[in-house]
């Protein structure tokens, strides 16, 4: 038993959330990024994954150009996806546990990777397990879920570390 406590031991966790110390707060979705999704302006993944329960374009769009809470209180007007299980991209419907739903959220993420800022928050979480305490394990209830969300995160910040070497 204590050896599996000093084997568990050896990682260090980093919970990624908007109110915590950087750079765990610099990888919120809610903080202000600028990256471009299929043309579309984008300042913060929140805003783009609220976006994605809208099937209107043009509302699309100007849920994009939000940020942090405001993103996540229009996103919570439009929870009806939630009975459909439907996301919408660009005309284009996705079904919730489909490959093209995650791939989608992998290009919206590698987008996101163009920016220099998260990037170098990412680099600076150096070898954490990255955590998500506030999040949803539940992909019927959620547009990202933990899993979703850190998975893309670590394979991101590998990416980078693979660059450097």
């Amino acid at each position: 038993n204590s050896r599996i406590h000093a084997e568990i031991s050896i990682f260090h966790c980093m919970d990624i959330g908007s109110n915590n110390s950087y750079p765990s707060c610099a990888l919120s979705n809610f903080e202000p990024y600028d990256f471009t999704v299929s043309g579309v302006e984008c300042k913060s993944m929140e805003g783009f994954l609220q976006s994605l329960k809208v099937k209107d374009q043009k509302e699309q769009e100007k849920i994009c150009q939000l940020t942090g809470f405001a993103a996540k209180v229009v996103g919570l007007q439009h929870n009806d996806w939630k009975i459909k299980q439907k996301r919408y991209w660009r005309g284009f419907e996705y079904p919730r546990q489909s490959i093209e739903y995650q791939l989608l959220l992998d290009k919206a993420y590698m987008e996101l990777f163009k920016n220099e800022r998260f990037r170098k928050a990412l680099e600076d979480t150096g070898d954490e397990v990255l955590t998500h305490s506030i999040g949803n394990t539940n992909p019927r209830d959620t547009v990202l879920t933990i899993d979703e969300f850190c998975t893309r995160l670590m394979a991101l910040r590998n990416r980078l570390k693979k660059r450097k070497n």
